[in-house]
């Protein structure tokens, strides 16, 4: 192995990478390549689907992020327009577990302290979260290429000598790019000359936003999308010449010669060889219940199941036996927590006078959760079945939903905000896809044609309950009108093609309606954060924080409950007394 790509934006680069994660590994092995990175713009998105593709195919994945630095004397808390509004980029490379924590920590502070207009760091945060990670000085974007360009070398070299500093002697390198574009032969040749007279490692990449050399007008739609041009606008911002993709070994060798360029080629492989990020999928990481004094978590779940059974069913201790076994069955599955975390919250809204709904799902099947308060269906009276929920057999996080009145959710998240402390609890990403009516739409607009045109086409893919996951293949297997139209027009054929090649991709993030994570350490320590509007949202979306161990709960704001609320304060106006388990199930 003697070339890596260690710079490459994938579909998370939001409608500027075009390499998509599935097919990303299996063509850096068909190059016969046996690593790769993923450096997406400011964020870590597509990290874990990235590690596990690339452990698919049996190449070595690189954890990274290409970041935003303030310029030089600025900090991540200013914000002027005229000083703040250009950000510098720099690649960051995980070597080790400590360096995913300290990126996971850099990319949260971007988002939560620095953002303005980008997601930005400054030098101060670099100095004090370092170790663990190599640094490459970027593209044209970067700031040494940037004063290169401005023919400030002197300035360039010190910015550089400032970075080494930072990463240590090692860990930082001088990268060299070349698309054909005039400025990097200006910046190479500083780079060069920084090389020469500081000894600091060189290292060659390629910009890649998309995969193969004919995926660029795909690239070119997606840039369009983005930034809500059309293609036959001559001022959009486009990358030219269309080289942006995943180049061989020999194009990189041919670009860098190894007597002009000593070792650029050679460190990509040396840096991957440095790169050691392994993740661990199934070990739970449980946060810390705050316990009254003198008991232990089994202790105090024991206590608090005694009382509950007591209210629910008297004297009668015939359902003893099942209580007791599900109990230990919790304590062997390391779940005890988990129970006295979700029986706080719930008591916490029923306490305030919020409305819980009685229950949904395998979770009414337990009678500690009965007994706990969190449920209010009996499960020994509807034969309702223990194992359903939590199975030694099958160890997987129980999953409680929890359904709250709409008007006061929130309230709920903020109780578990106050209790476990900010930096512990989190919302939870998901992202827009581009479906197939909508990928139509997008690029019919990006094309320029008539609107009414593309919307008769993109209204023969089927809609409707069911046709969520409706690809534009099955759309032209299934429509004879959209595939006789695919097989005779010319313009319409090249609308769909361009359009499957953009299909799926994520067009923009946004909340989970009711998805939290709750840690035990504060939640950077796991995952990258960001922020939707005024929420601090985890980077990954919710199955992989799952895979990860991570407590995650739905927090559903139902308006039926809100509306029962409503009914019962009603009645109890005339009826002080009443309460909505006064009415018999079986009054018709």
């Amino acid at each position: 192995m003697s070339f890596v790509h260690l710079h490459v934006h994938t579909e998370y680069s939001l409608l500027d990478g075009a390499c998509r994660i599935r097919d990303l590994p299996g063509i850096v092995k068909a190059m016969g390549q046996t690593a790769c990175a993923v450096t997406d713009h400011g964020v870590m998105y597509g990290a874990v689907d990235f590690y596990r593709a690339c452990k698919a195919e049996g190449v070595k994945p690189i954890i990274g992020c290409e970041v935003y630095v303030t310029p030089q004397g600025r900090t991540r808390f200013d914000k002027v327009h005229e000083l703040d509004a250009e950000s510098r980029h720099l690649v960051l490379l995980c070597e080790n577990e400590e360096g995913y924590r300290n990126l996971s920590y850099l990319v949260s502070k971007g988002w939560t302290e620095g953002f303005y207009i980008k997601p930005r760091i400054d030098l101060e945060l670099l100095r004090q979260h370092s170790g663990g990670l190599v640094a490459l000085s970027a593209c044209l974007a970067g700031e040494i290429p940037r004063r290169l360009r401005n023919g400030e070398y002197e300035n360039a070299k010190n910015y550089a000598l400032e970075l080494a500093d930072i990463f240590g002697p090692d860990h930082f390198y001088l990268e060299l790019q070349d698309h054909g574009i005039r400025d990097q032969q200006i910046v190479n040749q500083g780079i060069l000359r920084i090389h020469q007279e500081t000894g600091l490692p060189m290292v060659c990449t390629n910009d890649a936003h998309y995969l193969r050399k004919e995926d660029a007008e795909a690239h070119d739609v997606l840039l369009c999308i983005q930034t809500g041009k059309t293609i036959d606008d001559e001022n959009r911002m486009r990358y030219e010449p269309r080289n942006f993709y995943l180049r061989s070994e020999e194009e990189m060798a041919a670009l860098f010669p190894a007597d002009v360029y000593e070792g650029a080629l050679e460190n990509t492989a040396r840096i991957a060889e440095m790169c050691d990020l392994e993740f661990t999928f199934g070990k739970y990481h449980l946060p810390e219940f705050q316990l009254p004094e003198g008991y232990d978590s089994f202790s105090y779940l024991k206590k608090l199941c005694d009382d509950g059974y007591r209210e629910r069913y008297g004297d009668d201790e015939k359902y003893r036996d099942q209580l007791h076994y599900e109990q230990d069955m919790i304590e062997k599955m390391g779940f005890t927590d988990y129970f006295l975390i979700v029986s706080d919250f719930v008591n916490y809204a029923r306490r305030a006078g919020i409305p819980v709904g009685p229950g949904r799902g395998s979770a009414a099947g337990s009678m500690v959760s009965y007994c706990l308060h969190i449920t209010d269906i009996d499960p020994v009276k509807y034969n309702l079945y223990f194992e359903r929920f939590l199975n030694p057999e099958r160890v997987s996080m129980p999953d409680i939903d929890m359904d709250f009145g709409d008007t006061r959710r929130d309230e709920v998240f903020e109780h578990v905000r106050r209790k476990y402390g900010d930096d512990h609890v989190a919302h939870i990403v998901t992202f827009g896809t581009m479906a197939a009516r909508n990928a139509i739409r997008d690029v019919g607009r990006v094309m320029n044609m008539p609107y009414a045109d593309v919307d008769v086409i993109a209204k023969q893919v089927p809609a409707g309950p069911g046709a969520l996951h409706i690809t534009l293949d099955d759309a032209l297997r299934l429509s004879k009108p959209l595939r006789e139209q695919y097989e005779t027009d010319e313009q319409v054929k090249k609308l769909i093609d361009t359009a499957r090649a953009l299909e799926g991709m994520p067009r923009h993030a946004s909340t989970h309606a009711a998805g939290v994570v709750i840690t035990k350490r504060p939640v950077y320590e796991y995952v990258p954060l960001a922020k939707n509007d005024d929420a601090v949202v985890c980077q990954y979306v919710m199955t992989t924080l799952e895979e990860l161990g991570l407590l995650k709960m739905d927090f559903l704001g139902l308006r039926n409950l809100t509306v029962l609320d409503d009914a019962v304060k009603m009645v109890q106006e005339r009826l002080p007394d009443f309460k909505l388990s006064d009415i018999p199930e079986d009054d018709p």
